[in-house]
Parts: structure tokens; sequence; C-alpha cells
């Protein structure tokens, strides 16, 4: 029994690849292949072990009265929420209880992108979440237009302090079989604890990759079991709490000389407008050049900045009206509007914009704070030096660092910057020298009107801000770098490289379903839609969120008429933009490598990384109008 069971769970996790293997021209023969071995394998099957086919999966069986963690039928489900910490560009979708298969059910209905649902573990289980060894879910899949389409994805285990990432698949291929369970296993290195989430995604064939509808899918009948089989308790009270994901600056641009709008924080309906009168110091920074960020969260993941009260009349800026468009980072929980947007629906001059400020979305929203600062193009660097070694904490206003060796000292010219990897509890982060000839030198947040780029992950700063207080010869400027912050802080890594400048883009396409992953020097990609081949032009960017091993990551373009080309770090002397978790590439990049004529591009597009990498999502637009 169990090496039947063996055999057929490695069956279906290699077919369960197969289905999440992208831009293969051979996709929908190689899932029906696949589709007709597992019939085969049903027929062969005797039936008292049909229903443990797949891993122990019962295909459409609910697990027995009083042997479930949760089974919805009280109707609660706050304990779930979209999760934001495997992609940051995670479907904002809506839940709801309905009957499903002859009980009740959680309803997962994406709205558009791929859904990522989160199940808060320690509210869910307490005390007893260390003890958490498998989890099992009856998943169901519903195509709206009524057609089936085979659907797969992963349960993901984000366990411990630095929410380590583990995953197995799961997959709906017939029919027939639907719903059917789905198991992850906690690894024997690892346990679950404070924050950490179970997490359900729907990733491949989900519909849109078969031009129909988008999937929606059911989570029933939850198992949570210790290494001893026993099945712990649920607390289906627990409420979901959403990820920190402050540091996701995707497509936004750099604030410096913030002024925060104290007080900045209220909610509305769909539609509703609400919001405060503006201070002094808030209309005072609304000059040319600076932007307004809010922090927020909506139901449909958009926000507007509604000015009531302008001589021009009642205006919203956001969305599309009169053409303009918010900045939105991956995570839609950041939106920045700039003085010049504003400006083109109210006018030029402040003072004829009125005094109140108010926030909209188009459904349930909340705003958790508004500042004004100076905007600029975000950074990164290219071509840079690691300075080894460099991981140091310290307290709030403690300086720490090391002594430079002659690498970094050497990488330090004109056109450099110095890339600071951190977390505060304030925010902010300095670069501190502390031997200069023109003496102790703090340079970052304001010193000497010299204001670093921090984002709460990165902080840059320019060899011509340090030279700026420092001089510009280096030999005068001592051997050792420091940090500070204003709180609390760490500091994981230090480089020195060549200044390369980030797009900030203006209302950009989404290249919708694009979420895949692979080995080091591996690809994985799509057919394009022809929405993203039509926003392929000059002056565009192709944007690319992820994670890797190594930080870097490739645009391959596998059919090009000019052969197999490989778009980035180097190829063809061509030099990606990367940060490590967003790269962008230029259609002046690739038309270098590729031509100009994007007909002679091929229809696929796919990534690659030369460390394990993840790619969340793909986007392509034209840098916004300064």
């Amino acid at each position: 029994m169990k090496a039947k069971k063996l055999t057929a769970f490695l069956m279906t996790m290699a077919m369960g690849l197969s289905l999440c293997a992208c831009g293969n021209g051979n996709a929908e023969k190689t899932t029906a292949d696949n589709a007709e071995t597992v019939q085969e394998s049903v027929v062969e099957t005797p039936a008292e072990t049909e229903s443990e086919s797949a891993g122990g999966e019962n295909e459409g069986e609910t697990a027995p009265s009083g042997e479930v963690s949760i089974d919805f039928e009280d109707g609660l489900f706050a304990f779930v929420g979209n999760d934001k910490n495997v992609s940051p560009s995670s479907d904002n979708s809506v839940f709801s209880v309905e009957d499903y298969n002859g009980s009740k059910a959680l309803k997962v209905t994406p709205q558009g992108k791929i859904p990522f649902i989160g199940f808060q573990m320690d509210a869910l289980l307490g005390d007893q979440v260390s003890k958490l060894k498998t989890v099992e879910f009856t998943i169901g899949t519903e195509n709206p237009d009524g057609e089936f389409n085979a659907c797969s994805g992963y349960i993901y285990g984000l366990v411990g302090e630095e929410n380590k990432k583990t995953n197995e698949a799961w997959s709906v291929y017939l029919e027939t079989a639907n719903p059917k369970t789905a198991s992850y296993t906690v690894p024997d290195d690892q346990t679950f604890g404070e924050s950490n989430t179970i997490v359900v995604s729907l990733e491949t064939d989900n519909g849109m990759t078969a031009g129909a509808a988008q999937a929606n899918f059911y989570i029933d009948n939850i198992v949570f079991k210790d290494a001893d089989g026993n099945v712990l308790k649920a607390d289906t009270s627990a409420e979901y709490v959403a990820a920190n994901t402050d540091s996701d600056r995707a497509n936004l641009y750099a604030v410096s000389k913030a002024v925060n709008f104290e007080g900045f924080a209220c909610k509305g309906d769909g539609w509703a407008q609400d919001g405060f009168e503006m201070p002094q110091e808030i209309i005072d920074a609304l000059v040319p050049g600076s932007v307004v960020e809010i922090t927020y969260s909506s139901e449909t993941g958009d926000m507007w900045l509604v000015i009531p009260d302008a001589a021009a009349g009642w205006m919203r800026v956001g969305n599309g009206d009169g053409d303009v468009f918010a900045h939105y980072n991956n995570a839609k929980n950041t939106a920045q509007i700039t003085y010049e947007q504003i400006a083109a629906m109210c006018g030029d001059d402040v003072s004829t914009w009125g005094t109140r400020m108010q926030c909209e979305a188009g459904g349930a929203w909340e705003v958790t704070s508004v500042k004004v600062g100076t905007k600029s193009d975000p950074i990164t660097v290219s071509g840079a030096v690691n300075f080894e070694g460099f991981t140091c904490k310290g307290d709030g206003w403690a300086q720490d660092g090391f002594e430079m060796p002659q690498e970094i000292i050497d990488a330090l010219v004109p056109g450099s910057a110095v890339e600071v990897t951190y977390s505060s509890e304030s925010g902010d982060m300095w670069l501190v020298v502390p031997d200069a000839a023109a003496g102790w030198m703090r340079v970052g947040n304001g010193d000497g009107d010299v204001f670093a780029l921090c984002d709460g992950s990165k902080c840059y700063v320019t060899y011509e801000q340090i030279a700026s207080l420092c001089g510009d010869d280096v030999s005068t400027w001592g051997t050792r770098l420091q940090c500070e912050a204003g709180g609390a802080w760490e500091v994981s890594g230090v480089r020195v490289g060549t200044v390369q400048e980030m797009q900030v883009l203006s209302n950009p396409v989404n290249f919708e379903g694009f979420a895949c992953n692979g080995d080091g020097w591996a690809q994985n990609g799509f057919e394009m839609p022809q929405e993203i081949i039509d926003a392929l032009v000059p002056g565009s960017v192709v944007q690319i969120s992820y994670s890797s091993e190594t930080g870097d990551m490739w645009l391959v373009v596998p059919d090009a008429a000019a052969g197999w080309m490989r778009v980035g770090n180097g190829d063809g002397d061509v030099f990606a933009a990367y940060n490590g978790s967003v790269c962008q590439l230029t259609y002046e990049q690739i038309a270098s490598l590729c031509g100009d004529d994007v007909s002679t591009w091929g229809t696929r597009l796919q990534c690659e990384a030369s460390g394990a990498w993840e790619v969340y999502g793909v986007s392509i637009g034209t840098p916004a109008e300064e």
C-alpha cells in the first residue's frame, strides 16, 4: 500500500512540475499526455487504493466528521488573507463561504492576478503551532464560463523568523477528480512559530493561460496534524495579520525631505471620500518636484487623491481621471501622486487648491499615513564590488562599521554609490565617515543638506554626496566606513558600484499570469498576449518583479529570428538595472540584440538567473514624465 502511494505521489509531483513549466510550445500536448496517463492509472488501480492516489490524496472525499481542523461550517474565514510574502504582486482576491460539494467551503474569487491565500498559523493554532507537521486541504476549482480547465499551484510554508519558504505542488487535472486533497509537510529542520503562514496559490493553467475566464477555487476540510498524526484544533475566530510590505518600493519614486501629514488615518466604503484639512507644513511641501505618498489598503487595490475644494472644481487625481495615473508598488499598498499630476487638473497655483485633501478607492479602503516629499528616480548599482564581511548592528544613534579593503577604496570614484542593505526601527540609515581629514562626517538624511535615498531596506549614498562633505580626494576620507540610524538598526551587506537609474513607469501593462521559477541557469516563461506585444515600443521598459539567490535576473527571448537571446547582465554589453527585487530592461537594449522589428522577436518571453529564482510578475510601460 505504501509503495503504491509513494509511486503515485511521485507521478503526481512530476505532472505538477510539467504543468508549471512555462513557455513550452508543447504544453497542451504534455498536459493531455499527463491526463491520459492519470486516467490509465485510475483504471488500473485497485478500488481499495484508488482514493489514495497522488500522494495520499482522497479525490473528492471529505475527511470524517470530527477529524478536521477547519470545515467552514461556522462561516468564519477572517483567519485567511491575501499573502504578500510569497509574491508582493499577489492578487487581491475576494473571499466568501459558499455551498460546495455538499458542504460549506471557502470560495476564492481572484481579481485578475495570481492568488496567494495566506493562513495565519500562530493565530489558528496558538501554543500548538510548533507541533504542526502536516497540512491537508480539499481543493476544488471552478471556471465561471462552465468549461473545465486543468489547474495547478503550490502550497507554501513560510517558517521561522526569516519566513523561510518551501513548497509542494498541487493540481486538479481531471473534471472527474475535482475536488481533490492536497498536502504539505513541514521540513524536519523547521518549526512554525510567530507570524508564520501557510499559503495556497493557483499559479498555472488557471484559466487565463488557456484563454478562458480566470478560475475560482474552493478550499475545505483543512486538517492540521502533529508528527504523530494527531489532529490539532484550530481557533476559527482568529484573524489574519497582513505581511509587512513596507520595503516594497517597486515602481515608486524615492522620497526625501518628507513631511508627514500628522493624524491622516481614515477609511471608507467604495467610492466614498474622507480626509483632513492640510496643515501649513503640508501646503508648503507641495511644490514642483514633490510627490504625495499614501500608505493604504483597499479591496480593489486602487487609490485616488481627492482635492474637493479647488478653484477649478472638485478633482479626483489617480487612476485615469484626466489621463492621470497614480504610481503603485507591487503590493498595492502604497500609491504616489506627483505635484505635476495634481497641477495638471487643479492648476499650478497651490493657493487655489483649497485646504482639504481626501482619499478614495473603488472598493472599501483604509489609509494609514500620508506624506509629501521631494521625488527622484530610484537608483541601483551595477558592476558592484562587495564589502566582504560588512554585517553589524546597533541601537539608535550608535555607529558601527569596518576598515575598507583596497578594492572598496578603489571603487569609490565619481559616478559610484555605496549601497547599504539594512533594516531599522526608524526606517532611515546614515553612512558615517569617522576619520576624514575634514572631520567626522555623517552622510545621509539631511546632514549638510545631503539626503540619501533610503527606502527601509536599501540605502544609496553617492560618491558626490560624500565628496560634498569630505572633499573630492578619496585618500583624505580615511579608511573606515560605519553605519548609523535613528532607531535600532542592522546592516546585512554593503557594496559599491556604478549608479544606475531605475525607471518609474506610467500606467504599466501587466503580463497577466506571469509567475514562474527555476533553478540556476534554467529558463522559464510564457507566450506573450497581444497587449504585451503591442506595449513593446521604442522607449518602453520591461519590468520584472523577482527574487533570486544571486540577486541577478536576465530576460530571455528564445525564438528571435536573430537567434536565442539572453538580455541583461553583460550579454552583448547589455546590463539590466536590477536591485534584487526589481529588474528593468529597455526596448532599446532588447532591440540591440534582437533587432528593431518586434515581429521578429518571436512570441515568448522567459526569465533566468544564475541561482535559483522566482518571478512574481512582469509589466511593460513607459517612463513617467517628470
